[in-house]
């Protein structure tokens, strides 16, 4: 079953199943729909997803005032009843898995990356490159040239067509929202200590992908206490959509050696 829950009367999720929990968080490129390959093979091997929207993304508007995205996954778990969760988090979304699980490592048990950021990184000139074309694209008023701009830098090429028009609806959906925000809107950034973290992670980097998620993954095994890097050769920035069927049966290997749904047995021999 799912439940449909506004928080604050404007914070779109999805929260299905039953089991230990899991927030899917989404990457800068997308919204929460991007999970649709893995959210029910998650719910089937026993977890109660949590598939949230972060604020100017998909169904949840910005508000008119400042907000920060990992205090708002807290307040939504707050809300759900949800003392501790595992975070699976793509790109944007994975750096604000770790600043979650930096500022309160008591409620994240474990954290699985996918090209994540990070807090605190400084982008390459590569990275700073396309962030200053995609900001002349949108103030020349040109949303199609910046939301090919996105689905060329970010897709790698394993992706298909339709998984090239799904991330290019999803971009275009959120310049929209982003681009109608109310004044006063705007993200909040919070100073975390990296060491805090204590969740075990998985790390997976795209060898398709901008050098700057590459060197994070590498990183992630000497600033976090558990952490496991796998560099997947294929791989662009979105691997959850380029082979979704590949991994999301890595997704479920890690989640059953760190957090067992309840019924499944570790096999022995």
């Amino acid at each position: 079953m799912t439940l449909a829950y506004d928080y604050n009367d404007d914070y779109d999720h999805e929260v299905p199943g039953h089991g230990p929990a899991l927030v899917l968080l989404h990457s800068g490129v997308c919204d929460r729909r991007m999970w649709d390959p893995q959210w029910q093979a998650l719910v089937d091997a026993g977890y109660r997803v949590v598939r949230p929207d972060f604020r100017g993304f998909g169904d949840t508007p910005l508000p008119d005032r400042r907000h920060n995205d990992a205090e708002d996954v807290l307040a939504l778990l707050d809300t759900l009843g949800i003392e501790q969760a595992t975070l699976i988090a793509s790109s944007y979304g994975g750096e604000v898995a770790v600043e979650i699980a930096a500022r309160r490592p008591d409620r994240v048990a474990a954290m699985a990356l996918l090209c994540s950021g990070l807090p605190g990184h400084q982008p390459t000139d590569e990275l700073r490159a396309f962030g200053e074309r995609e900001d002349e694209l949108l103030e020349a008023g040109d949303v199609d040239g910046a939301v090919e701009l996105n689905v060329d830098t970010w897709l790698g090429p394993e992706a298909d067509e339709a998984v090239r028009e799904a991330v290019r609806a999803m971009q275009r959906h959120a310049f929209e929202v982003q681009l109608a925000a109310p004044e006063g809107a705007g993200r909040n950034k919070v100073e975390v200590d990296l060491a805090a973290v204590k969740a075990p992670c998985l790390a997976l980097s795209g060898g398709r992908d901008l050098p700057d998620f590459r060197q994070i993954a590498a990183r992630l095994p000497d600033l976090f206490v558990d952490t496991r890097h796998v560099e997947l050769p294929w791989a662009g920035h979105l691997p959850s959509l380029e082979r979704p069927v590949e991994v999301t049966a890595v997704l479920i290997d890690f989640l059953r050696e760190t957090l067992p749904a309840a019924g499944w047995r570790m096999p022995t021999g």
